[in-house]
């Protein structure tokens, strides 16, 4: 019911613009429908009470509990005083107001995001604090620059509040990363710094969050800071290379926080250099400072670099260790094809050690990747066809050097009206659906009698579908 008020707040504060009355309407009437359904979803539909509405009664406003009608009121006279609302840009957290328990009170907190139409810091952050039976307003962050570009909340130290960890836009070539924490005096910042990217991870084990943040330095060479907590502040620890410009890592590059192999927590940092190649920094704390465990010692730079291939380290397993994908060519192939390649997953100890847990084939155009059955990865040659609504990959086992291949699988697929008919065909059986498509295994003739062969149950729990890759923005 509480989100219910709160979508109906929102609304109230959007339709403060320069909309007209029967645009308004229209919108009200909407929402409001929206609102009293969702107050209902519940209810089973044997006991969902019969709703009788008149439609003019969905022009008019419900009337709002005390404390959002107060909230509600200052948000108006902020608005009155020539602000607009200025929600951040990127991230998660894109609301103009957005609802959290910051202190771990069991009451959310109200924050609103404004931008002045004038001043040194036209971007503001409010926070009203409720207090039973109001909003009352016990803080203001301000920033300058062009927007507010993301914010985060995390209980970084472990007391059970909320940090706020906030992006600012500063210019279209900058970005300020600034950490706060809410004291009854209002926000106090705990950190500043440039960045690209962050990670906030508990990086030593001592049960609070360290915060790393990627820049480039006054040379322009990508760096990462490493705060710590010392004295209730975050406390920059240590600075080291890393291998990416800043460029490489802001554009297609991913920060992941993993485990190594051999337990410890690490951040997985991932740049994508001109040519699609991916390089792999694997950043672990010691004794307090940061170090990279796959530092090459001949080039100063990593040495897990392979061909960009939209993939990012990730637990591929579920065995609570994290990967790095590996782009190698297939038997009897080059690696410029888009198609025919496999990826080695790797995972490394605090020692940098890397092994090979799996293999997969990852049909990216297709939205499909397959793990490779054991003895399939050094001898398996892979082929692509595709027409408007079918595309199939046929699996090979045989001898490039002669050209002596047998088909022993084929995946296909399929996302024409006949689907549903082409996917149950004589041999074929489904692996998967996901919007309008059909996924259909075969085994195929090369698959009878080889030592390697599959069942189908084998292809079943071996095929997965692509999970599409997100991003929160700055990390």
């Amino acid at each position: 019911m509480r989100k219910m008020w709160y979508c109906i707040l929102v609304l109230i504060c959007v339709l403060k613009g320069g909309r007209t009355v029967r645009r308004k309407r229209r919108i009200m009437s909407g929402l409001l429908a929206l609102c009293i359904a969702l107050s209902v979803l519940p209810l089973s539909a044997c006991t969902a009470p019969k709703l009788t509405l008149d439609p003019e009664e969905l022009y008019a406003l419900p009337e709002l509990p005390e404390r959002y009608t107060a909230l509600n009121k200052q948000l108006s006279a902020i608005q009155e005083s020539g602000a607009e609302y200025a929600a951040p840009v990127s991230g998660s957290n894109i609301q103009p107001v957005q609802m959290v328990d910051l202190d771990g009170d069991g009451r959310e907190e109200a924050l609103a995001f404004f931008r002045q139409s004038d001043g040194e810091k036209p971007l503001k952050i409010y926070v009203f604090t409720d207090n039973g039976n109001s909003y009352t307003q016990t803080a203001v962050i301000e920033g300058s620059g062009l927007a507010v570009y993301s914010i985060a909340y995390s209980d970084m130290n472990g007391d059970g509040r909320m940090e706020l960890i906030v992006g600012w836009r500063v210019s279209m070539d900058l970005q300020a990363l600034a950490v706060y924490a809410l004291e009854p005096g209002g926000a106090r910042e705990l950190a500043r710094s440039n960045y690209v990217k962050y990670a906030v991870a508990d990086l030593n084990g001592d049960g609070m969050q360290e915060l790393t943040v990627f820049r480039a330095n006054q040379d322009g060479v990508g760096a990462a800071d490493c705060y710590l907590w010392k004295n209730g502040a975050l406390t920059l620890s240590s600075t080291i290379r890393v291998s990416m410009t800043m460029a490489e890592l802001s554009q297609q590059g991913k920060v992941t926080v993993g485990t190594l192999r051999s337990g410890e927590p690490a951040l997985f940092v991932t740049g994508v250099a001109e040519g699609m190649r991916a390089m792999t920094d694997v950043l672990l704390l010691r004794g307090g400072e940061l170090n990279n465990a796959v530092l090459s010692p001949t080039t100063g730079v990593s040495g897990e670099s392979s061909r960009f291939r939209a993939l990012y380290p990730a637990d591929i397993n579920g065995d609570g260790v994290t990967e790095v994908p590996r782009t190698v060519a297939l038997y009897g192939e080059e690696l410029e094809g888009d198609t025919a390649q496999r990826v080695d997953w790797i995972s490394f100890d605090a020692a940098g050690a890397a092994i090979r847990v799996l293999s997969t084939y990852h049909a990216i155009e297709d939205g499909w990747y397959l793990q490779l059955p054991d003895g399939w990865a050094d001898t398996i040659y892979v082929g692509r066809s595709a027409s408007a609504d079918e595309a199939s990959v046929t699996f090979y086992m045989g001898d490039s050097r002669d050209q002596s291949y047998t088909p022993v699988l084929r995946i296909t697929t399929l996302s024409g009206s006949n689907r549903e008919r082409l996917a149950v065909r004589t041999g074929r059986f489904i692996l998967g659906r996901n919007d309008g498509v059909i996924y259909a295994g075969e085994l195929l003739k090369g698959n009878e009698g080889w030592a390697d062969g599959v069942t189908e149950d084998e292809v079943r729990n071996a095929f997965s579908l692509i999970a599409p890759e997100w991003s929160a923005g700055d990390n």
